[in-house]
């Protein structure tokens, strides 16, 4: 039952007491409009991102590689974390770097 009016910026409804008038600026309506076009454009950004994601989830992962295949391409170092015990764990780093 309400009656817009975009040229005056002005909504018209019927009340219990009479009509009741909505009225607004240019300004006012310039913001919400920009306000409208930032959501939609994070709206149509989150649609895209998660029809992405979608689409990698179908994806089979490759069965050909395996954890722990990583091998380094030049010398390393293995440095013990507690000197008492070097065959526990070890840092490796690589064998050309610097003392400093």
């Amino acid at each position: 039952m309400a009656v817009p009016n975009y040229t005056y910026l002005k909504l018209k409804m019927p009340g219990p007491s009479g009509i009741i008038m909505i009225e607004s600026t240019y300004e006012h309506a310039y913001d919400c409009n920009i306000e409208c076009i930032k959501y939609d454009k994070a709206f149509a950004e989150a649609e895209t991102l998660i029809a992405n994601l979608d689409k990698l989830s179908g994806e089979a992962p490759d069965s050909k590689r395996r954890v722990g295949a990583f091998k380094p391409m030049e010398a390393i170092k293995l440095i013990p974390v507690d000197p008492a015990c070097p065959d526990d764990w070890a840092l490796r780093i690589s064998a050309t770097l610097d003392i400093k």
